[in-house]
């Protein structure tokens, strides 16, 4: 987990995602990403230099079946608060809304839902599993399809709820992802969602993977761009105080 907790906090470093008396929520799916970054964090507010408190969230969204047994079980182990928030928002999505893009407005209602629980449970700030490569196919998918060059901020503040969103393993591969998962027999529950697989972000992830046979390190090439502050940055770093 070197490798991992190294990578967060570098990531903590750069853009100052954690800071004394912060209340961290991790929004946990039941995914690889979330999952893991719930354990990372776990064992990162061992040694952060800014102490803070940690809680899992999940959402149901009324889609079946969905056994979070396994993710109650490892928070009981890593002696983190675990919420569960039933809702119906997988079946407005799909049964009553029938969305031909489905996974915008479904992001976009458990975004909204997940703010308003951290709200309810007086945390401050909402980390995300999003890893490099989520990144990365973000910006290929508004390049292509939105015809702008965007992508996620490492570090996003909501004016309108007071929360703050962090990405804590925004340095982090999917491919140690998938590995630490493995290698740490994390618990992760099959998501019930009719799109899985099946979006545009996994014709990026193809996508990449294809640019990646010709230029081998084409990701961390394309990282480094969203970092580089010698041009405009899509990631700026926060300025130090005159």
């Amino acid at each position: 987990m070197k490798e991992i907790l190294g990578c967060i906090r570098r990531a903590d470093q750069d853009y100052h995602m954690i800071e004394s008396g912060d209340r961290v929520a991790v929004g946990v799916s039941g995914g690889k990403d979330s999952v893991l970054l719930l354990y990372a964090l776990s064992l990162y507010r061992r040694f952060s230099p800014h102490p803070f408190e940690l809680e899992a969230l999940t959402l149901t969204t009324g889609l079946e079946p969905f056994d979070l047994q396994p993710i109650r079980a490892l928070c009981e182990k890593i002696d983190v608060p675990y919420t569960v928030r039933e809702t119906e928002i997988g079946r407005i999505v799909f049964e009553e809304r029938h969305e031909k893009n489905p996974c915008a407005l479904c992001s976009k209602m458990r975004r909204g839902a997940l703010n308003d629980l951290c709200n309810e449970r007086g945390l401050n700030k909402l980390a995300l599993g999003h890893h490099r490569d989520d990144a990365l196919e973000t910006l290929l998918m508004s390049m292509l399809y939105e015809g702008r060059i965007h992508t996620f901020q490492p570090v996003t503040r909501l004016t309108r709820s007071g929360m703050t969103q962090i990405r804590p393993m925004i340095y982090v591969s999917e491919k140690d992802v998938i590995h630490y998962v493995k290698a740490l027999s994390l618990p992760v529950v099959p998501s019930p969602c009719p799109a899985n697989g099946y979006t545009r972000r996994e014709d990026m992830k193809a996508l990449l993977d294809h640019i990646c046979r010709s230029v081998p390190n084409a990701r961390e090439q394309l990282l480094t761009a969203l970092r580089n502050d010698e041009q405009y940055a899509l990631w700026d770093k926060p300025k130090p105080d005159a």
